[in-house]
């Protein structure tokens, strides 16, 4: 299943239903930002299967609510339009994504994430995870880690974050 596909096609229904009047409640918005950074996740270390569980338990939940909401305001023929491109997204073969933004001070020819500093994991935690993986790092205005350097060694962050993170969202 292509769960980048499936969670495009949500976040286009989130931001099709904001543009009609409608308010997502904080929830569905949390779980759908819970099955992105999930999915990134997964992108790095594939070997975890309770990754996968938790992604289609998010989207479900994001599916589930924008549906019963949809069809109340909107009608069953709209919603089934909506649920028929999300059934075909998620049949699709698994498209590679590739978000390319700049960011200064990042070279071109490096991969980089943004990591939200939590309880669990400080700035100071993150940083020494980040040396420790011979990657660079910035702290932006807003507290976020940009954390960049070579492809593989970002994976290898990643799944150091998510192992001592214990993929809790």
């Amino acid at each position: 299943m292509d769960y980048f596909s499936s969670w495009k096609v949500l976040e286009e229904m989130i931001a099709e239903f904001r543009k009609k009047g409608i308010t997502i409640p904080a929830e569905a918005m949390n779980d759908l930002k819970s099955a992105k950074t999930l999915i990134n996740v997964l992108k790095a270390d594939t070997s975890h299967s309770d990754t996968i569980q938790k992604i289609e338990e998010y989207l479900f939940n994001v599916e589930s609510y924008l549906a019963s909401e949809g069809q109340k305001a909107f009608g069953t023929k709209y919603i089934e339009e909506w649920l028929k491109r999300l059934d075909e997204a998620g049949k699709k073969p698994s498209e590679k994504e590739e978000e390319t933004r700049f960011i200064p001070g990042i070279p071109r020819d490096q991969k980089w994430i943004r990591v939200k500093p939590t309880n669990e994991l400080s700035v100071q935690k993150l940083k020494k995870m980040a040396k420790d993986s011979e990657l660079a790092f910035n702290v932006q205005k807003d507290g976020y880690l940009i954390v960049y350097g070579e492809d593989e060694r970002i994976k290898e962050f990643v799944k150091k974050m998510a192992t001592k993170y214990g993929l809790k969202t």
